[in-house]
């Protein structure tokens, strides 16, 4: 049991050093998002760079090894550095991630590409991308537990607040920096420019390495370590025993989940329809989302703050509810159709007054699930429908009979599909262009417009709508560091929350915008992929408020 002397202390004002500790952990988490996220940001230029040379074989492999690395390794980073966190402390193991994320990315910047040493660059690349997904899988969970057990008792939400702020930090800081560069180097962007902000993150290391060495261990391990009650086997008792494997499975599917769908379809899936599906162009995209990234970061404060008087859960609920009910396409409320409004009116028009339709045999068209976007489809229905999604028509499927050669129409021009199968490459890629020309001639003379038309839009609506999507991200991601620290004993606690984080995140967050674009294709509406994040948020918003606890009120010091 806790003393008074010990109830007085925990709810003490934080001291100086302690809120230096904090800044330090914020300031670091900043700096390893920048790094994951920059190889996000700039992955077609780094294609072009490391893998273009390779056979389409290798290509594919290699594609998607640079994928994975950056987000199905992350839970196995969570496992290694949890583990280590729980054992020998939370300020080393933060750390060993700071330096393997700030090498890994400084290294990214001077490999030599694929012209220079071969096939060596596109391996070497895979590694250091590896060794940032493992080196973000166990930064995050150090750096909230870090925080939350050096915050006074009644303001841990408001505390580890900060360290939310960390990642949309770190997104807004990467696109800052490669618009300064685009800028700077102009044409000589793609040839060499590039590697600018991954060179200069070596700066952002040596200042964030130096703060965090002059930093203390957590009270919380300390407290654990002098009364000798540390974990032998952290792995073990997180997930070899019911009673704490149960809250993992619980904050997986009944918290992570949802808020890591909301999170990326308020900041990534964001971007992704204003330049994929409503083809507005990368710059002004990326000034608008920064603009909104801006506006509604002090949110996450807020959120995490009114969490410490009103409870976490009912904050996050609260978010995964709005959310989920404004995704809804085709309501008066849905915001991605207002997105559609304000950035692209021409598109809007064309899609009411010259819907299209695509005639297809069933049997022959598959899930276009492609995370690499190397995949090559071959029936006339995946071919079809992929150029339909790529031009942002949406359309509705006419089912035919056995054998059907897909058939589009729009307005009242009919064109006919192809197959690629049993066609040379020089054959296929003569039908592609031709097929693709026709589309797009079909749609240019219905008012389908290739872009957005800067002069169009309504850039201070835009800036509105996203911004309202990121406040619902700090809804769901501000409070829920504080809510995971409380949710677990103090000596098994980075190894069982950064779990159950990194695979919502990782997994179910990460693979969003590959399984919003799927759906799309698979369906033809361009609204349709928002069914997935629809889908996981509701169920876990379900799932969170039948069967998870409040947790504001634990204390963490005496539930060991």
């Amino acid at each position: 049991m806790a003393t008074a002397d010990t109830a007085v202390a925990k709810n003490a004002p934080m001291t100086p050093e302690e809120r230096k500790v904090i800044f330090a952990s914020s300031l670091g988490t900043v700096f390893e998002w920048y790094d994951f996220y920059l190889y996000g940001s700039l992955a077609a230029i780094i294609a072009a760079q490391f893998f273009s040379k390779l056979d389409p074989g290798s290509a594919f492999i290699f594609a998607l090894l640079a994928f994975a690395a950056g987000f199905i390794v992350r839970p196995f980073g969570a496992l290694v550095f949890g583990r280590l966190g729980d054992l020998i402390g939370r300020k080393y193991t933060f750390l060993i991630t700071i330096m393997l994320m700030g090498a890994s990315t400084f290294l990214v910047g001077i490999l030599p590409n694929y012209a220079s040493i071969g096939v060596a660059a596109p391996i070497i690349l895979i590694v250091l991308r590896i060794l940032q997904g493992l080196a973000l899988g166990g930064e995050y969970g150090g750096a909230a537990t870090y925080v939350a057990e050096h915050a006074p008792h009644h303001r841990r939400g408001y505390f580890t607040a900060w360290i939310q702020t960390t990642a949309t930090l770190g997104l807004f800081l990467s696109l800052l920096v490669i618009l300064a560069c685009r800028e700077l180097t102009g044409e000589n962007f793609a040839i060499w420019g590039w590697r600018i902000p991954f060179i200069v993150s070596i700066l952002l290391l040596a200042v964030s390495l130096y703060i965090r060495l002059k930093m203390s261990e957590s009270p919380a391990f300390q407290k654990m370590k002098a009364e000798g009650k540390l974990s032998k086997s952290p792995l073990g008792e997180s997930f070899g025993q019911w009673k704490n494997l149960k809250l993992v499975i619980l904050a997986l599917i009944g918290l992570v989940a949802g808020q890591a769908v909301v999170w990326y379809t308020g900041q990534f899936y964001a971007l992704f329809f204003l330049t994929q599906v409503l083809k507005v162009d990368a710059k002004t995209a990326n000034l608008l989302i920064a603009a909104a990234l801006l506006i509604g970061t002090p949110f996450f404060i807020f959120f995490g703050s009114l969490s410490d008087k009103i409870g976490r859960k009912l904050v996050i609920m609260l978010g995964l509810l709005l959310a989920i009910i404004t995704y809804i396409p085709n309501t008066p409320v849905s915001i991605f159709n207002a997105l559609t409004h304000y950035a692209n009116p021409a598109l809007e028009t064309a899609m009411a007054s010259a819907p299209a339709t695509v005639t297809v045999d069933p049997a022959e068209c598959s899930f276009q699930f492609n995370p690499t976007g190397t995949a090559k489809f071959t029936s006339s229905c995946d071919i079809t429908k992929q150029v339909m999604a790529s031009n942002s028509a949406s359309y509705s499927t006419v089912p035919g009979p056995a054998g059907t050669v897909a058939k589009v129409k729009i307005g009242e021009k009919e064109i006919e599909g192809y197959t690629s199968k049993g066609l040379s490459a020089d054959e296929a890629k003569a039908k592609d262009v031709a097929f693709k020309k026709e589309i797009r001639e079909a749609l240019d003379a219905a008012g389908y417009p290739k872009a957005a038309d800067k002069a169009a839009m309504n850039l201070p609506m835009l800036v509105v709508l996203l911004t309202i999507l990121v406040i619902y991200v700090t809804m769901v991601y501000g409070p829920i560091a504080a809510y995971l620290v409380e949710l677990f004993p103090t000596r098994i606690r980075y190894t069982s929350m950064s779990l159950p984080y990194h695979i919502g995140n990782g997994w179910f967050g990460g693979l969003l915008p590959t399984i919003a674009f799927a759906l799309v294709a698979q369906n033809g509406n361009i609204y349709y992929g928002l069914w997935y994040p629809i889908i996981i948020a509701a169920a876990t918003l379900v799932i969170g408020s039948l069967f998870l606890k409040e947790t504001k009120d634990v204390d963490i010091y005496a539930n060991d």
